[in-house]
């Protein structure tokens, strides 16, 4: 059966397959949120749209998928892990045609509210499906996965920063990249595992909320997905509202976010084996803050994308290994425990665009991203959550010896 380990050279070919099918998978999700976050800057302009109504705008959108991503484990426990994968996949990049279809702000929210249930419900299966052909390779594969995530970020955020710059209406850049990803995404789906994660054959509850046991791993990953969510909705503002930055620059903002991001999580994984979870973790808090406070304090458009650029370096790893430890997790089947710590991770993006927004909208966006680069101080002092204990992830056969914080899991946006 596909859900054992199978050490035979049939079964490693088909694993390796299925790394390769979830890689792609993880690259078209990344390249819809490239896309969408490039024309943000068209969409508000077009709907004529302040900062604290954009930023209400894009809460829906985190809105959608704090609310889907409980019910992922129990469309896969009854429709199959690839089956659910393949749908849910379709509807994540079909929506990301809607937002700019809409033609008021009330319509925005909606179709906000729709394209994040669907980013939201198929990053857990696609993380679900990670955490078992991590499993099943026998080292540490889980930030490479991410990485492609943000290969994908980029050629999305790259593309879209071209259609800026050429003053291509976003109605008809969005249309033609949704049916794309789409039939990519669905393509690779069919060739992923077909295993069941559940520990136990009972079906999973309608609507799983996080356990315990996970709710540090959550608050790390919390801390993370507030400064990615601010990057990916405010940068292209940012850089153009700021700094003064020219439309094709101000978008380039995002992708040299993406572009630093993509980098350190494909070396993530040997950086990981290497010093630890928990090293890891304090070394890119510190390397993220250091990124908040150079966009904070830039003089000009170069100095902020140097400073969005070390913030993506920052915060590359942090949420592949918070996946990891929760998948890993004892408690509950992995793709229960990847749900219950997206949703605390994600939830920080209901507070994120609107706190942005707000406190530009009565201060200004360089006070916004003083409010961030504190944030991400937490990185340093909640690092040790990711420290396996006895009841926790199983070691990475690769981890270090030497360190007793090393002991990796085999395991993004």
């Amino acid at each position: 059966m596909e859900g054992r380990r199978e050490p035979d050279d049939a079964g490693r070919a088909r694993v390796v397959r299925a790394r390769r099918a979830v890689a792609v998978v993880f690259a078209a999700h990344g390249a819809a949120s490239g896309s969408f976050a490039t024309r943000i800057p068209w969409i508000q302009e077009h709907l004529g749209l302040g900062t604290g109504r954009l930023g209400l705008a894009l809460v829906f959108a985190t809105v959608g998928a704090a609310a889907s991503m409980p019910f992922s484990a129990r469309l896969a426990h009854r429709h199959g892990p690839r089956a659910a994968l393949r749908v849910l996949m379709a509807l994540c990049c079909t929506g990301l045609a809607l937002p700019a279809l809409a033609p008021g702000f009330g319509w925005l929210c909606g179709a906000l509210l729709l394209y994040g249930a669907g980013l939201g419900i198929a990053d857990v299966a696609m993380n679900a499906h990670a955490v078992q052909v991590e499993e099943r390779f026998g080292r540490s594969v889980m930030s490479g996965l991410h990485g492609m995530w943000s290969v994908g970020a980029l050629v999305g955020g790259g593309a879209g920063a071209l259609a800026a710059h050429v003053a291509l209406d976003a109605r008809i850049h969005l249309a033609l990249a949704a049916p794309v990803l789409a039939a990519v995404s669905v393509a690779a789906a069919r060739r992923t595992l077909n295993v069941r994660t559940g520990r136990t054959p009972r079906e999973p509850p309608r609507f799983a909320l996080p356990h315990r046991g996970i709710l540090a791993v959550g608050a790390i990953g919390f801390f993370a997905v507030f400064a990615e969510g601010a990057s990916m909705d405010w940068a292209g503002i940012y850089l153009r509202d700021v700094t003064g930055a020219p439309p094709g620059l101000a978008a380039g903002a995002y992708t040299a976010f993406a572009c630093t991001m993509a980098a350190a999580r494909l070396a993530g994984d040997a950086v990981v084996r290497r010093l630890g979870p928990v090293r890891t973790v304090r070394i890119s808090g510190a390397l993220a803050t250091a990124g908040g406070a150079l966009v904070v304090v830039a003089p000009g458009p170069v100095a902020a994308v140097a400073g969005f650029a070390l913030l993506g370096i920052g915060i590359a790893v942090v949420v592949p290994l918070c996946f990891a430890a929760a998948g890993r997790t004892a408690s509950a089947a992995p793709g229960q425990a990847i749900a219950g710590v997206a949703t605390l991770a994600y939830a920080s993006g209901l507070a994120a665009p609107a706190a942005v927004g707000w406190t530009a909208e009565f201060t200004s966006l360089p006070v916004s991203f003083a409010l961030v680069t504190v944030l991400l101080s937490g990185l340093l002092l909640g690092a040790g959550a990711l420290r396996p204990g006895p009841a926790g992830p199983v070691a990475d056969s690769s981890a270090d010896p030497a360190d007793p914080a090393g002991a990796r899991p085999p395991s993004g946006g």
